[in-house]
């Protein structure tokens, strides 16, 4: 390759490397100096430092989620750990069960495409650990779902990076989808501030289907605010898949209905905004 050759190249891969860069940039947010804008935003939702939402922290309570790593290599299978240490700042090995399991691990890229539902073990010396594999390239949001026993139930969240270019997905509102065969709607409207009733419903070939006990509940619903995915999880409030849930503020969600049928555990997603308070 000739001398201009050799530079048009190192132009283009400089291109690519920047064009990574800032896609990458632009989902994790916040850049340095944003702090004080999204204090007022926070104060704008009716937040306080005091009751954030949960999953926007990687500690709270004296609790800290530390992961062993947190770089994930694209299509490739990990043993992914991590610990959840004490206000002491010793692993903690007590958690109480809930809905089947100590601990809940949500994983999702930051565009909320590649969501996962995940049940790790738990190691004696305090160690959790699960298989993972991101299928892109991307920067990856991780929450552990859990309850200390004889603390409060926390969601803690950290970030996790797939490096590679990746395009970021967008998810026009949907209250139907479609998946495995199956068609779920979801009816009901979300408000800010209250809880609000949503109804799922699971048909097949047209018929409607009762779904099967899932870790201890008819499905698992999972609603992650749009932007700073500030994370929320709730089961049944009633019968059938009925779910009683409370947003945090106005703006769009993304929610993520786990239900089993024919022993299989399937998600239907979903993407809404809020309606105005009555």
């Amino acid at each position: 390759m000739n001398t201009a050759g050799k530079l048009s190249a190192y132009a283009a891969a400089l291109v690519l490397i920047a064009g990574g860069a800032w896609a990458l940039g632009t989902a994790v947010g916040p850049f340095p100096g944003q702090a004080e804008a999204h204090g007022d935003e926070d104060a704008m939702h009716g937040e306080t430092m005091e009751h954030p939402p949960g999953g926007l922290a990687s500690s709270e309570d004296g609790y800290t989620l530390t992961p062993a790593s947190t770089t994930l290599t694209p299509g490739a299978a990990t043993r992914f750990t991590f610990r959840i240490t004490g206000p002491g700042g010793a692993p903690v090995t007590a958690f109480d069960v809930e809905h089947e399991k100590r601990l809940h691990f949500i994983v999702v890229r930051r565009d909320t495409a590649g969501y996962r539902h995940l049940h790790p073990d738990l190691g004696a010396d305090g160690t959790w650990s699960v298989p993972l594999t991101v299928a892109d390239a991307g920067s990856y949001r991780a929450f552990a779902d859990f309850k200390p026993t004889g603390g409060n139930p926390l969601t803690l969240g950290v970030d996790l990076q797939a490096p590679g270019m990746f395009r970021p997905v967008e998810h026009p509102e949907s209250r139907v989808a479609d998946v495995d065969g199956y068609r779920v709607r979801l009816d009901g409207d979300l408000v800010p501030g209250r809880s609000s009733r949503l109804v799922a419903t699971v048909t097949k070939d047209g018929r409607q289907v009762t779904t099967q006990p899932y870790l201890g509940a008819t499905g698992h619903l999972v609603a992650l605010r749009g932007g700073d995915l500030a994370y929320l999880h709730v089961h049944p409030a009633g019968p059938g898949l009925t779910f009683l849930a409370e947003v945090p503020s106005a703006g769009s969600y993304r929610l993520f209905l786990d239900f089993r049928h024919g022993d299989v555990v399937r998600t239907a997603e979903f993407t809404t905004g809020t309606g105005e308070p009555r």
